[in-house]
């Protein structure tokens, strides 16, 4: 079957397929897109990477699913694409407590900002991490849809101006046939 859905599409925050011809991506406006392969067993994926996701395993469920159709973790191969960089992720303390409280260790990917009580995030860094403990090698492209406004959208910074949109990009991956 080449046929993507049929019906309406899935609402999903990774998506998985070892069928040749089907583009599988995940769009995004600051968090992070991750794209992943195992090139030997022919399997890809694309993971919609924000805070929440991370946090929640978003990434170490897009690798169990890869397994169930057959890939070898570590065949997997994984890359970061563009995302809001951590001189530009400013948080404040509540959402630190969240991450610290998830795993004292999370505290690393923190750095007192210049507001009092905030803090930058380093989500980049973060992510790769998840993806290395759970066994896979990740890369990321250290792109900042922040800072980089010619290039790419970003929520955060159109939401700072009061700008009325902010567009979306997405990274997809594919398997030849």
């Amino acid at each position: 079957m080449r046929e993507p859905f049929p019906g309406e599409r899935p609402k999903a925050d990774a998506l998985v397929t070892d069928r040749p011809g089907i583009a599988v991506g995940a769009s995004t406006a600051d968090c992070g897109p991750v794209l992943f392969a195992d090139p030997h067993a022919r399997i890809v994926g694309a993971a919609h990477a924000g805070w929440k996701g991370a946090l929640g395993g978003v990434l170490e469920n897009t690798v169990a699913a890869m397994e169930r159709l057959g890939a070898s973790r570590g065949a997997i191969v994984a890359v970061l694409g563009p995302s809001i960089s951590a001189r530009n992720y400013e948080v404040g303390p509540e959402f630190v407590d969240r991450f610290v409280a998830a795993d004292a260790c999370n505290s690393r990917y923190f750095v007192a900002s210049g507001t009092p009580g905030h803090a930058l995030f380093d989500l980049n860094r973060y992510t790769v991490d998840r993806l290395a403990a759970a066994g896979v090698a990740a890369s990321f492209l250290d792109r900042c849809t922040y800072a980089e406004e010619r290039l790419f959208y970003s929520y955060r910074r159109t939401t700072h101006r009061s700008e009325a949109d902010y567009g979306r990009q997405i990274s997809a991956i594919v398997l030849e046939d």
